[in-house]
């Protein structure tokens, strides 16, 4: 919430200290897209693990999967990194002055190749999560359908293929809502511009909310609908309340 209203207090120049706008224009917007990008990609990638498993089934290695998962988490992390390090270096303050006030702006000027490439990241940190976490929700309805087919040889594949669906069916709303809340993130990355008015800021707060929105709907699109991942929750919860009472 801070992060958020020190954004638009130095929009609005409600901040003057130089240094800390200079700290803040390089650091401050760098580490947000890089948080909602890694926080794309971790939500990505429990979609794939959860697609592994089902496929995978009782031949599931489990020790090898936390081996994998940090290595994962470190590849996410150095392409979070590399996909957007251009944003800080680009970045410069910049005074306006008029009859009233002095504005101090944070403005960010590509070169025509760097700002080519920052508009394909941007497309493919918002197509590319998509695209495999849809993915992964058909192949496990796929998989569960074939397996349960099997047992139930008296019952019509695509009898079993509609029970799937709707038994998952938030597997396969989950990308849409991630998506559709995501758009105004990738509007403001190619449409943001210098306020003209105070009450422009709510304008630029509304959309940095709802920026945040899909982080905040991880939790009940992913790990609630699982009976694994919410097993999981329980045990960690349990454990850290355990802690807490010794304590």
């Amino acid at each position: 919430m801070e992060i958020f209203w020190i954004l638009i207090m130095t929009q609005i120049g409600s901040i003057k200290n130089e240094l800390f706008l200079n700290i803040q224009c390089h650091s401050l917007d760098f580490l947000l897209k890089f948080c909602l990008t890694m926080d794309q990609w971790l939500t990505t990638f429990v979609s794939v693990e959860r697609a592994y498993i089902t496929i995978k089934g009782i031949g599931f290695n489990n020790n090898k999967r936390k081996s994998l998962t940090k290595w994962i988490i470190l590849g996410l992390i150095l392409i979070a990194i590399v996909t957007n390090i251009h944003d800080p270096i680009y970045r410069r303050l910049h005074k306006e002055e008029d009859d009233e006030d002095i504005r101090i702006w944070c403005i960010v000027k590509y070169p025509r190749v760097i700002d080519i490439v920052d508009s394909v990241m941007n497309i493919f940190h918002f197509i590319a999560p998509f695209i495999i976490n849809l993915t992964s929700a058909i192949i496990i309805i796929i998989i569960n359908a074939r397996q349960r087919a099997k047992l139930k040889t008296k019952q019509k594949y695509i009898k079993i293929l509609q029970e799937q669906i709707q038994q998952h069916k938030s597997l396969l709303i989950g990308p849409f809502v991630l998506i559709i809340f995501s758009i105004s993130r990738v509007i403001i990355s190619f449409a943001s511009g210098c306020m003209k008015s105070m009450t422009d800021s709510w304008l630029f707060l509304f959309g940095y909310f709802i920026s945040l929105i899909p982080p905040l709907l991880t939790f009940v699109l992913f790990v609630l609908p699982s009976t694994t991942y919410k097993q999981a929750f329980r045990k960690a919860i349990s454990r850290y309340r355990n802690i807490f009472r010794r304590h």
